[in-house]
């Protein structure tokens, strides 16, 4: 089999992207950037579909805030991400907020992973920490909202000539046949890259989240405390969000952190648990004005041992194959064709802070392994 040139590789090569998350969206659009590529995103649940819990994108914070302790990846991408939003302000879709993120004794501030990342980083004086927390940190950080930002990413999509597609596609091989061969999948699954059947990645699961969305005005500062550091179960925190109502923000109230958790129900104690938990970092969202305006709960797709972006040549059936669903390895006469996957899945509560720098990386792999012919080793 010859996989042609580099130039009849990448002319018009199409290029599916499974997932209409934000990391499949992200990874759309910069590809979609390069006229060499033929993109069409498929997914189940699509960027319209805002009240699915199907899918985390419509149910996270969608900021950035600091999770993990940072390496030169992570670093990477999340830079990539602040810097894009941060040019983004001026459109309306992003808005900056002051923050505060609160640590224990053991912590050295002045050696935090990501200081570098946000603006205006600095150590907080006492004056500025609420009752109950001893030391911590600000900076200027970004957020947008899931409700205004998928569906621009779409309509940013749709004005390239990007496809959409709805559809359920159950396993490995259909996912790499509908790219075809000399084709690109970007596997963008999420928690699905746990049951696609043929790839069935054990070491995918869901963290549990739930919020509540209020409408206070005084409520207008990004604040947290760190990961790992409250009851199991819980994560405290206050994100202003960008939207269209007389002070331009609502804020998201959290919430809840549950590994391995697939409960999907709301939870009327973890609202009130949530609610105590916030108003202790900002008494004002305990103002007799506070409306609540929705209450959230959806899974973060995480992975052991974190985010798979990495790219791999596979063998699978063509699109025009009927039984593409079912078999992989064994072709029983059927004509086959060389498929480029790239993986982007598993980035937990961080998958809108990493979007750009994922996409990017995603877009590099796609064109390293396309122009490299992978039949010369």
């Amino acid at each position: 089999m010859s996989l042609g040139t580099a130039a009849e590789r990448t002319l018009h090569t199409p290029v599916v992207v499974l997932g209409a998350g934000v990391i499949g969206l992200t990874a759309a659009h910069v590809l979609s950037q390069d006229a060499r590529y033929k993109v069409k995103v498929v997914a189940r649940d699509m960027p319209d579909d805002l009240d699915s819990q199907a899918f985390a994108s419509p149910w996270a914070g969608a900021n950035w805030s600091p999770m993990g302790d940072g390496n030169a990846r992570q670093h990477k991408w999340e830079k990539r991400t602040f810097d894009k939003f941060w040019d983004m302000i001026p459109s309306g879709l992003v808005m900056a907020s002051n923050s505060k993120v609160f640590y224990g004794e053991e912590t050295d501030l002045e050696a935090l992973w990501y200081k570098d990342l946000p603006r205006n980083f600095r150590v907080l004086r006492p004056d500025e920490l609420p009752a109950g927390q001893t030391r911590g940190v600000g900076f200027q950080t970004v957020s947008v909202c899931p409700t205004h930002y998928l569906p621009w990413l779409k309509a940013e999509l749709l004005a390239r000539g990007v496809a959409f597609e709805r559809k359920h596609v159950p396993s490995y091989p259909a996912a790499c046949a509908l790219a075809g061969a000399r084709g690109v999948l970007v596997n963008a699954t999420a928690l699905g890259a746990r049951s696609l059947i043929g790839l069935e990645d054990e070491l995918v699961y869901p963290i549990r989240g739930q919020t509540l969305v209020i409408d206070n005005p005084r409520v207008n500062e990004f604040m947290c405390t760190e990961l790992g550091t409250e009851p199991a179960g819980d994560a405290t925190y206050i994100i202003p969000r960008p939207w269209p109502n007389a002070h331009g923000f609502t804020t998201v109230l959290g919430g809840k952190y549950q590994p391995g958790a697939w409960d999907t129900s709301f939870s009327a104690a973890d609202a009130r648990g949530i609610l105590a938990r916030c108003a202790a970092l900002a008494p004002a969202v305990a103002d007799p004005a506070t409306r609540v305006r929705a209450h959230n709960v959806g899974l973060r797709p995480a992975r052991t041992g974190g985010p798979r972006v990495e790219a791999e040549w596979v063998d699978a059936p063509l699109a025009e194959d009927e039984d593409a669903d079912t078999d992989m390895d064994e072709g029983r006469g059927r004509e086959r064709g060389r498929v480029l996957v790239v993986h982007a899945y598993g980035f937990g509560g961080a998958g809108y802070q990493a979007s750009w720098g994922v996409a990017e990386e995603v877009g590099s792999l796609v064109e390293s392994h396309l122009t490299a012919n992978p039949n010369d080793g």
